[in-house]
């Protein structure tokens, strides 16, 4: 892959990535305040923000993975 392709993967794969917890976050939290109201939606919102962190952690394990990887190769 050329350089510019590999720009626009990672520039996609970002924006897919941000949209998608817009999304979880914006609609997900919309809706349980719709249905069950402001404090499950509350209580929904501290757990997305729970379980965002050792998802966060394991992929930032990963990130450094590849980064030491990629710097190993010849």
């Amino acid at each position: 892959m050329t350089n510019k392709q590999q720009s626009y993967t990672k520039q996609t794969r970002n924006r897919m990535v941000i949209g998608f917890l817009v999304i979880l976050f914006t609609l997900g939290i919309g809706l349980i305040w719709i249905v069950y109201g402001k404090e499950a939606a509350f209580l929904g919102f501290i757990c997305l923000v729970g379980i965002s962190i050792p998802i966060s952690l394991i992929a930032l394990f990963l990130f450094g993975l590849g980064k030491i990887s990629d710097s190993n190769k010849p």
